[in-house]
């Protein structure tokens, strides 16, 4: 294998699933400024909106994800419009 092809901060990142709060370790090169505590060892901190865990397609379940306040918007724009 050819030297120095790899990048240095190649290194285990927690990913963490914000809509049902499942955590995973894997090894990444991904930024970040948050960290976590997991059995007594800091990992850099990624957190998704959505993964394999969350999606419908992977889960078989139909679930509104909405982390934007998307459905609040629509509602308060249309939700409450009386019909004449």
């Amino acid at each position: 294998m050819k030297k120095d092809i790899h990048p240095s901060n190649y290194r285990e990142v927690v990913f963490k699933d914000m809509s049902n709060e499942e955590i995973f370790i894997t090894r990444s090169t991904v930024a970040s400024k948050e960290t976590i505590e997991i059995d007594g060892v800091t990992y850099p901190l990624v957190k998704l909106e959505i993964t394999s865990s969350s999606h419908p397609f992977f889960t078989g379940k139909q679930k509104l994800v909405d982390t934007a306040g998307r459905v609040d918007k629509f509602m308060s724009r249309y939700g409450n419009v009386k019909k004449k």
